[in-house]
């Protein structure tokens, strides 16, 4: 005779059969050939800047040409397991930054769940080293009455949350003209020999989402390593931006330029001493130039205690298809699974 729980036992082992798809887990995994011994983790999930586009590329760049283990994972619609960065409180595979080297994180205003959010705290507080995004210096919107509400953009318990307390500045507006003005990345003069700028000129990083305002100076220990140039328009070719009229007075947006990267390291609460790597460039199609590309890798290295390696001429190339699209909300390409980007 047929048993019922003969029928639950038939639905639920294809289900396993499935998750244990490499092919169909809600995230994807490179593992290079001649792997170095490091593993990156890349967080996603923002609604405007596309960091789903962006940061794949970047960590197929990390893996097939310097020999990364890369993880990227994204917000997820669990209903259909399609990307989908306006859901706030899904991000599955969390799990992954237990045992890696450094995070890569890139989202906006997220709301996860205690047991998804324990795992970037965890990492974040071992003193592991950290890069943040663009939005990332809001990363988290999370409520008072949750155990991690601290790490959000605004609260009374850790001032000004992740983004200030780790990355060194919280969101404070738009300083460029947001969707008309692009940013240029200039190197100041006593940076230009850090690891992280080998090989890079001035006006070579550019970015087509705006300069952030910052507030000025930076937390103690923020060095500024790249400065942000307001264009005058959205191509790396523009020129900068001229003064504007304001209230009877001349208003220069480059007069100073704001910080657009800068390094730092904090003494973490487990004592060791963890490099910090801070960004408020980002947007996907920023990496289709080299320069762009370039001051990510080199990130990467730095925060690992790799610069020897650095040598400004590793190989930071386009990997696969790559054609971002252009930022703004309610624009991301819609019914994408993380197995489609690894073409």
């Amino acid at each position: 005779m047929f048993q019922p729980w003969l029928a639950t036992l038939l639905i639920w082992i294809p289900a396993l059969v499935t998750a244990g798809d490499p092919a169909e887990t809600p995230w994807i995994s490179l593992k290079p050939e001649n792997h170095n011994g490091k593993h990156i983790v890349f967080v996603t999930g923002d609604e405007e800047y596309r960091s789903e586009e962006g940061m794949p590329q970047l960590a197929k760049i990390l893996s097939k040409h310097h020999g990364f283990h890369c993880t990227v994972l994204f917000s997820i619609d669990p209903e259909n397991g399609c990307i989908d960065p306006g859901v706030l409180d899904n991000i599955p595979g969390l799990k992954a930054l237990d045992d890696a080297d450094l995070l890569v994180l890139f989202t906006r205003f997220r709301n996860l769940p205690d047991d998804q959010m324990k795992h970037i705290a965890d990492f974040v507080e071992s003193g592991k080293p950290v890069i943040g995004l663009r939005t990332s210096t809001h990363a988290f919107d999370i409520p008072k009455d949750r155990k991690y509400h601290r790490w959000s953009f605004r609260n009374d318990q850790w001032k000004d949350g992740f983004g200030r307390q780790i990355m060194g500045e919280t969101w404070i507006a738009h300083h460029g003209g947001h969707g008309w003005q692009s940013t240029s990345g200039i190197i100041p003069a006593d940076m230009k020999q850090h690891p992280i700028l080998r090989g890079i000129n001035d006006g070579e990083i550019w970015d087509p989402s705006d300069v952030y305002t910052v507030r000025l100076p930076l937390p103690d220990g923020c060095i500024p390593v790249v400065m942000g140039r307001v264009l005058s328009g959205m191509n790396p070719e523009d020129g900068p931006c001229e003064p504007e009229e304001r209230d009877g007075k001349t208003f220069d947006k480059n007069n100073p330029m704001m910080p657009l990267a800068w390094v730092r390291e904090l003494k973490s609460s487990s004592g060791k001493t963890q490099r910090v790597f801070s960004t408020t460039m980002g947007a996907s199609q920023a990496f289709t130039r080299e320069g762009s590309r370039r001051l990510l890798v080199q990130a990467c290295y730095w925060c690992l205690g790799m610069e020897e390696k650095i040598d400004g001429k590793g190989d930071v190339s386009i990997v696969g298809k790559f054609k971002p699209t252009s930022f703004g909300f309610n624009s991301h390409t819609k019914n994408v699974r993380p197995k489609d980007l690894l073409d």
